[in-house]
């Protein structure tokens, strides 16, 4: 990997969650710095206040363990994939801008909180979402039970608009479906993850 390290001898690292893709906290890195996370798999700064070698986690327990290191396009700056033993920032947060590390999905997670609200705030005159929640759990259930016949019956046939609508059905009613039983997405992949 081509580093070019500034007059200084150090290059900035951004660290970010593995998992959550949270960014952290950025620290600085010279070429015993990063020498030493490659070889011991904990990221090491190097610290411009004490002017020393600083293995995040040394003093706290609180390491961040390696999992992937990139620089950018210039080569001036690095990404690090790390997973974190718990808060990264000296105050206690889990990033140093105060942001907790949450997993999410995309649209999927807008989408969930999309319908969080219709379930919390609602209004079945104008919501389709609240109507559902307020005709209850059976309802519910009903509709993905049929959005799962319909996505099988599209599966069969060659009209890929047609399959992919009728998925994206079902994906949609599964996520009021786990609402209605207390849970989210979250939930459903923390299994997946045991499983693998």
């Amino acid at each position: 990997m081509e580093i070019k390290y500034n007059s200084e001898g150090l290059i900035p690292a951004i660290i970010q969650d593995t998992t959550t893709k949270t960014v952290l906290m950025l620290g600085y890195m010279n070429a015993e710095a990063l020498s030493k996370t490659l070889e011991t798999n904990k990221v090491t700064f190097f610290s411009r206040s004490k002017q020393r070698l600083w293995t995040k986690g040394e003093e706290s327990g609180h390491f961040l363990t390696l999992n992937s290191i990139k620089n950018d396009c210039d080569n001036d700056s690095l990404l690090i994939q790390a997973t974190p033993e718990g808060p990264t920032c000296h105050k206690g947060t889990d990033s140093c801008w105060g942001e907790s590390k949450v997993e999410t999905y995309g649209f999927l997670s807008q989408l969930e909180s999309i319908i969080t609200d219709r379930k919390e705030n609602a209004n079945s005159q104008t919501s389709y979402v609240s109507e559902l929640f307020e005709k209850g759990i059976n309802k519910i259930a009903q509709k993905v039970g049929e959005e799962a016949v319909e996505v099988v019956i599209e599966a069969k046939d060659d009209n890929d608009d047609l399959f992919l609508n009728e998925s994206a059905d079902l994906l949609f009613h599964y996520l009021i479906l786990l609402q209605a039983k207390g849970f989210k997405l979250e939930s459903v992949v923390e299994v997946l993850k045991s499983r693998h």
